[in-house]
């Protein structure tokens, strides 16, 4: 058993649904009760409650994951940009009407 695997033992739930409710709620801007939902329709039911303590207990873990993860200086960001005039906006629209 993996040194992560071992913190989660004792819980009525596996590792991966443990780990997939605490990823949710820190990964997206979601309410403990948000994540009950997303499990329920997944088949799992788990009250909000159980959800808070294992953020409480784990979320700093994957917060620390999430942050790491944030974009590095050398990556590329494109924007993308479409420059309408407001003349060019009028002659596609006497276009349609023609």
């Amino acid at each position: 058993m993996t040194a992560a695997g071992s913190s989660y033992k004792g819980f009525r739930f596996p590792p991966e649904i443990i780990s997939h409710c605490v990823w949710l709620y820190h990964r997206f801007p979601l309410s403990f009760r948000d994540v009950q939902e997303l499990m329920l329709e997944r088949g799992v039911d788990v009250s909000y409650e159980t959800i808070r303590a294992w953020c409480d207990r784990f979320g700093q873990e994957y917060a620390n994951q999430l942050r790491r993860r944030g974009p590095r200086p050398g990556d590329k960001w494109q924007p993308v940009f479409v420059a309408v005039s407001p003349s060019a906006s009028l002659n596609v629209a006497r276009l349609n009407m023609l």
